[in-house]
């Protein structure tokens, strides 16, 4: 297949440059930012590792029912992040049963205009 991965994720916000600004500051997420190698000021620089790609039914209350999609990032250092989050006034969910030693640990925050952001962290190699 000529599929290498995804080459980016494109959506809608009354105020783009706000949120650019809110997913870099907070999540370290955007133009600039880099998870590997050198930084650019057009592209985000990830890691290579696992990624889902998966349609979920319609009537899903996995995420809000107004919102066609909900972003998963992969992370590191969960419990940090939740501390730095909740700390900036962010609010943080986190559910026991979201969490197995298979898939690793998760927690939920929104983007400032309420789109869903699903935190993963993946189990350890």
């Amino acid at each position: 297949m000529p599929v290498l991965g995804m080459g980016g994720l494109f959506f809608r916000a009354q105020d783009p440059d706000a949120l650019s600004a809110w997913y870099r500051d907070r999540l370290g997420v955007g133009a600039g930012c880099t998870g590997e190698g050198e930084a650019s000021e057009w592209f985000w620089q990830v890691q290579g590792g696992p990624m889902v790609f998966a349609p979920f039914k319609a009537t899903t209350d996995y995420f809000p029912r107004d919102k066609a999609f909900m972003i998963n990032l992969r992370v590191s250092g969960l419990a940090d992040l939740i501390r730095d989050l909740s700390a900036a006034g962010i609010a943080v969910e986190t559910r026991a049963e979201w969490d197995t030693p298979e898939t690793g640990r998760f927690a939920r925050i929104h983007d400032p205009e309420g789109n869903a952001i699903e935190l993963w962290e993946p189990p350890a190699a």
